[in-house]
């Protein structure tokens, strides 16, 4: 069964690159959306964006692009094309803390995973001794001091993962940002595909969301988080 799935996974990714040497870049997206909604892969995101971005849906391609990096930061064509698509669009990159731009220097579930065996190490290594009755080194406690220390630094990154997993990417054209969170609200503005916004609560059908310059009420199918497990979109 397993192999059975591996060679419809390899099937789809083919289809999807012979269908984008084509032009035929609706058809290609559509099957490495399939394969991404499936299990996410950097490579993947990285093929879809580049699809959706020549199927004129810039929006689309900016959060798989950003979605590619949230998996693996040293995506380096991600990270170009990124810079590509707001040059050439006229957008804004996210605004990170200092603590966010931190967690971006590894993948998103690198930095829990790093902070909970430090931590254990550093326990390990001042509980066993004593447990096993064992005689006190330096070296048992040069490594409880180096991972408790590795341990601290790993708080600030995980927490700005937890945060950069609420920014997200407005997806069509001309979306309108709303005063309240009802489909005849007043516009405050209109957004472009692929301006960043964090996203705050949301409210039936819609997000609340904050840019760089306002914030409103946008409806759910035209943001979506880049910390999201769901598939880039439709």
């Amino acid at each position: 069964m397993a192999e059975t799935n591996a060679v419809a996974k390899t099937n789809r990714f083919s289809a999807g690159v012979i269908a984008y040497r084509a032009g035929q870049y609706v058809e290609s997206a559509q099957a490495f959306r399939e394969l991404t909604a499936e299990r996410p892969a950097s490579g993947v995101l990285q093929n879809l964006g580049n699809a959706e971005w020549q199927s004129g849906r810039g929006g689309y391609a900016i959060l798989a692009w950003e979605q590619a990096l949230w998996l693996n930061p040293l995506d380096r064509n991600a990270r170009n094309n990124l810079r590509f698509a707001r040059e050439t669009a006229q957008l804004e990159a996210p605004e990170l803390t200092w603590y966010e731009f931190a967690s971006s220097w590894l993948p998103a579930t690198a930095w829990a995973w790093l902070a909970g065996v430090t931590l254990w190490l550093a326990v390990g290594a001042l509980v066993l001794p004593g447990f096993f009755r064992w005689r006190k080194s330096a070296w048992q406690q040069a490594v409880a001091a180096f991972s408790f220390g590795a341990f601290l630094l790993c708080i600030p990154a995980h927490v700005g993962t937890l945060s950069r997993a609420n920014l997200g990417f407005v997806l069509e054209k001309e979306t309108p940002l709303r005063l309240t969170p009802t489909s005849g609200a007043d516009n405050l503005t209109r957004l472009a595909a692929g301006d960043p916004a964090r996203k705050v609560r949301t409210r039936g059908d819609f997000i609340f969301i904050r840019t760089s310059r306002s914030a409103g009420w946008i409806k759910q199918n035209q943001f979506r988080v880049i910390g999201s497990n769901a598939k880039p979109g439709r």
